[in-house]
């Protein structure tokens, strides 16, 4: 008994680290986690500003520490990035911070408020990675718990955690709707066996459809923005807010530099303006009629903020210009239907004249984003994608499919991934003598089955919002004890599930780790 004792006594207590967003879900499982999971637990928290002192104040988690991400990487005064220190940096960790730092929607194309200049950008590089340094020197954390990174800083980090021997558990989206993964990154599953070692459950792609029509990604999203759309009497209070509210995050957090209450509205009201025109414009020249009974490959353009776009496929980001070299590599008798993305509403549709390139392009038709994707991979021989949803359910309907970026399906044999551009025409033509076997996908939904957990995450997500952000408006408001001890009240069981899905997880890893010492 005494040994025993020793032995629990002389075992290390884990260090595990936690990403904390806006968004709460990962303060939420710090608090469930605390009370089922024994282990000094720290925080890096990157919020606005408002909501910082309830962060400061909190008792409902016993950190060991919390850092203010923003906090701690605002302090450039102008100063001159030492690129030195970033290219021995580079050189270490393996880590190309300009691929990262392109591909970052605030520095580059996307964020029309504040012009980031090189050095600016470097500069943020520089002091992002020393203060993560400075926290994994300082932790030395067994386990890093994040979402799925969506901005450039997290990426980093998390590739930083790999290189500095903490293993990284992330939830994601595994392209199954109702269903979350948790995983070392986004892309892969942890400790799987060989696809053909597991057994065939669903056999006949009648069996499969059924599955995906109860799980489809496209229809969960659909559902909840059909059914939670903004309130104007919430947007004007949140606009109301904004303009008679001291703004403090134009001088604290980059992701708002530039953002003056006069360009905010301004750029409200051509947004507005911008986005009428899109909708007259794609209503004319896109097409809502096509003719499905002939060879044609099919092409669902992506939301250019995504995150599998700018992270996954970083050297695919040009859509237009991977849809020219897609056009350019088709077999004689196929045409290139091109469909836009419904979800781009969200981002006020495409420049006009981004749909006039595409409509320019010969042998290739553009679709309104109201056109069936169902019908569309019911009737094509072939789905090509940058890194999206179509190429997994393609399988569903007996079609291969070919991408540019990783993806989690890249075990389906019927998925074809494009190393080298000058091999395009070769993949199509190979990819379309592929045959999807049944008996594959079933497997695959299989080790899907085995390494994910049932829960809606977009509700759960969307909960949050509504309560602490008056309906995702703005997250810049102040949180209190009460609405958080409410929350947590309200929703233990979900919080739970999260909490032992974790604590599974980090079993995983010590019974890996057991298992190959």
């Amino acid at each position: 008994m005494n040994r025993i004792k020793a032995l629990n006594m002389s075992k290390k207590k884990e260090k595990i680290l936690i990403w904390i967003g806006a968004e709460l879900v990962h303060y939420f499982l710090a608090h469930g986690l605390q009370k089922k999971y024994d282990a000094d637990y720290y925080a890096i928290i990157d919020i606005t500003n408002k909501p910082k002192q309830f962060f400061l104040e909190q008792n409902f988690v016993d950190f060991k520490k919390i850092w203010f991400y923003h906090d701690e990487i605002n302090n450039s005064n102008g100063m001159k990035p030492d690129v030195e220190f970033l290219r021995q940096f580079e050189d270490s960790q393996n880590i190309d911070l300009w691929n990262l730092a392109l591909n970052e929607r605030i520095f580059y194309r996307f964020f029309d408020y504040h012009k980031f200049s090189d050095d600016e950008i470097m500069k943020i590089e520089e002091n992002s990675i020393k203060f993560f340094q400075r926290v994994l020197d300082e932790v030395k954390p067994d386990y890093f718990l994040t979402k799925q990174p969506s901005f450039h800083h997290l990426e980093l980090f998390r590739i930083m955690c790999e290189n500095y021997n903490c293993k990284v558990i992330m939830m994601s989206f595994p392209k199954i709707a109702y269903r979350m993964l948790i995983s070392k990154n986004v892309t892969e599953l942890d400790y799987t066996n060989k696809l053909n070692e597991y057994s065939i459950t669903k056999k006949s792609f009648k069996e499969l459809r059924d599955y995906l029509n109860q799980h489809s990604s496209f229809v969960q999203l659909d559902n909840y923005y059909k059914n939670n759309k903004k309130r104007i009497g919430s947007q004007f209070s949140a606009l109301t807010n904004f303009l008679f509210s001291e703004n403090l995050n134009i001088k604290s957090n980059y992701n708002y530099y530039g953002r003056t209450k006069y360009k905010v509205i301004s750029s409200l009201v051509k947004d507005k303006k911008k986005r009428k025109m899109r909708e007259k414009f794609m209503e004319k020249n896109l097409l809502k009629k096509i003719n499905l009974n002939h060879s044609f490959i099919y092409f669902p353009m992506s939301t250019d903020l995504e995150r599998h776009l700018l992270i996954d496929s970083p050297y695919h980001t040009n859509q237009i210009e991977v849809i020219r070299n897609v056009a350019k590599s088709i077999p004689i008798n196929y045409t290139l239907y091109v469909k836009e993305n419904p979800s781009n509403i969200t981002r006020d549709w495409r420049d006009i004249s981004q749909y006039e390139e595409l409509l320019d392009i010969p042998n290739v038709r553009v679709l309104h984003p109201e056109f069936s994707n169902s019908d569309l991979l019911k009737n094509c021989d072939l789905v090509i994608s940058i890194a999206g949803s179509s190429s997994f359910e393609a399988a569903f309907y007996e079609k291969p499919s070919i991408v540019f970026g990783e993806v989690l399906y890249s075990e389906l044999p019927s998925v074809t991934k494009v190393e080298n551009i000058k091999d395009l025409p070769r993949n199509i033509r190979n990819s379309l003598k592929q045959k999807v076997k049944a008996e594959d996908l079933s497997r695959y939904l299989e080790i899907l089955k085995e390494n994910t957990f049932e829960f809606d995450m977009v509700k759960f997500s969307g909960l949050i919002a509504k309560i602490f952000y008056k309906d995702e408006t703005t997250v810049d408001v102040e949180i209190n004890e009460t609405q958080i001890n409410e929350f947590i009240q309200n929703n233990t069981m979900l919080i739970d599930i999260l909490t032992m899905e974790h604590i599974k997880k980090i079993k995983q890893h010590e019974e890996f780790k057991n298992n190959s010492s």
